[in-house]
């Protein structure tokens, strides 16, 4: 799909993509990737060791295919792709992500415009770690895998320095990768890209969020694995704060709308515990105050929820986001403080 005499104003972009028993959602993430409008491009899908049918699926498309000999995780997947790329810039996604048509050609647009912003600079663009997000509405359009992804878009587009960059539309120098040393390969799950982005933006890397970069996600979320996500994440990310002595800061997902939030209902609770003693009706009227203060903090996600499908929805998203959804996140923080401290060398990387 890509040509040896691409116009020079075409950075050749390496897509990489990790893969693990996704055989229902890496044919369409492949598909997609091959639909893009951009020209110089290539696309190497690595394979942890699928027990489905996967490598079958892979196969069928015009990509590099590596398939690991042994299950190795996602950071090993993503470095042994880059270390096989031709391309000068590394594009990562998952294997259950769609790039949109224009998605590298945004890229490209983007990286060119700050060439230019550098004087043309080449070191100065290899010190640029570029970032994308999900599209508000996902794939699968039900109510909890459209939650997920908006909420998503709006925790990670909503500062253009972010502070973190995710690996589902993540765009770094080949050079830039090489030196760094890649993801970690022996870390805690899910956010190998948090420590990633964080370690080169200590080595004075820039990292630079461009919401039109868009990738659409494939969730399937019922309520149940969107409460188990919820759980996951935070407990994981938890521990990475505490290593990092970071537990407060504004964060991506890891929000201080979401700190709050938890916050407000946990309030709540104990306010409506202290009903349930007292039947002192003051408790229950604090509490629609307590629900108001959170919304009022929250507004911009309200609003984001409001641009993505309407008022219905944002209605019912905001209610789960501030009724159901700080249980879990709050029950992995916990989870999180426990596995830290009782079991601290596990977590001492």
């Amino acid at each position: 799909m890509s040509r040896p005499d691409e116009d020079a104003g075409e950075k050749r972009i390496s897509i990489i993509i990790p893969n693990y028993n996704k055989a229902s959602t890496v044919g369409k993430c492949l598909e997609a990737a091959y639909a893009s409008d951009y020209n110089n491009f290539e696309v190497i899908v690595v394979d942890d060791c699928s027990t489905d049918n996967s490598i079958e699926v892979i196969k069928k498309f015009p990509c590099t295919l590596i398939s690991l000999e042994h299950r190795s995780g996602t950071s090993k997947a993503r470095n042994g792709g880059a270390r096989r790329s031709t391309g000068e810039f590394l594009f990562f996604t998952d294997s259950d992500c769609l790039l949109l048509p224009d998605t590298l050609s945004i890229t490209n647009k983007t990286l060119l415009e700050l060439a230019s912003a550098f004087a043309a600079d080449e070191e100065a663009l290899k010190k640029v770690v570029l970032g994308g997000t999900y599209t508000t509405v996902p794939y699968d359009r039900d109510f909890f895998s459209t939650f997920q992804s908006a909420y998503i878009n709006y925790s990670e587009t909503k500062r253009v320095a972010p502070d973190y960059i995710a690996a589902h539309a993540m765009v770094v120098h080949i050079e830039t990768f090489t030196k760094s040393g890649g993801f970690p390969e022996n870390f805690l799950p899910i956010i190998e890209d948090v420590e990633y982005s964080h370690r080169l933006r200590k080595g004075g890397h820039r990292l630079v969020m461009n919401p039109a970069i868009q990738v659409q996600h494939i969730f399937r979320f019922s309520l149940g694995r969107s409460l188990k996500n919820a759980f996951r994440k935070s407990k994981y990310w938890n521990i990475y704060s505490l290593q990092n002595r970071d537990m407060l800061s504004d964060s991506g997902t890891a929000s201080v709308e979401l700190k709050a939030d938890v916050g407000f209902s946990f309030i709540s609770l104990m306010l409506f515990v202290m009903w349930m003693f007292s039947q002192e009706m003051i408790f229950l009227t604090v509490i629609p105050v307590v629900f108001l203060m959170n919304a009022f903090i929250s507004r911009r996600l309200l609003k984001a929820f409001y641009e993505t499908k309407g008022c219905l929805f944002a209605a019912a998203a905001f209610l789960y986001y501030a009724l159901v959804y700080p249980f879990p996140v709050g029950a992995g923080v916990l989870a999180g403080i426990v596995e830290y401290f009782f079991f601290a060398r596990r977590f001492r990387i």
